[in-house]
Formats: C-alpha cells, sequence, structure tokens
C-alpha cells in the first residue's frame, strides 16, 4: 500500500544505495563491497519532500519518491 508522494524519475545507477535525506532530498552513497569502503554521500536531486510521522519514505523501482504506513504496534 505505498503511495507516491513526488514523480522525479531517476536513473538509479548500480552499487549505490539510494535514499531521502534528512532535508528532503535525494541523496546516493557508495555502498562497501569486501574491502572497497563506502559513504561520501552526495545529493543527486534536489526535491525538499515534507515527510509526515508515521511513514517510510523510500525511492521505487521507477525512481520516484513513495511512502507506505510503517506498522507499530
Amino acid at each position: 500500500m505505498a503511495d507516491k508522494v513526488k514523480k522525479v524519475g531517476i536513473e538509479k545507477e548500480k552499487g549505490y544505495l539510494y535514499y531521502l535525506d534528512k532535508n528532503g532530498d535525494i541523496a546516493r552513497s557508495k555502498m562497501a563491497r569486501g574491502s572497497d569502503k563506502g559513504g561520501n554521500a552526495e545529493v543527486v536531486k534536489n526535491t525538499s519532500v515534507t515527510r509526515e510521522k508515521g511513514f517510510l519514505y523510500y525511492i521505487d523501482k521507477d525512481g520516484d519518491i513513495s511512502k507506505s504506513p510503517i506498522a507499530r504496534r
């Protein structure tokens, strides 16, 4: 039950983790593989999305920002 928040359409590059940072922008970090270190976050697209409490925000397979409710007890 995910809802699209904003259509961005970014192309994901292999070997990177894409996420929504604390400012609401799409950022990516290089994933660690074996002895290669990861990190070095960089902003890919400025979107300035405001987050709602109780939702998980992520970049979906289409490269858009989606949200789904967090199941808590």
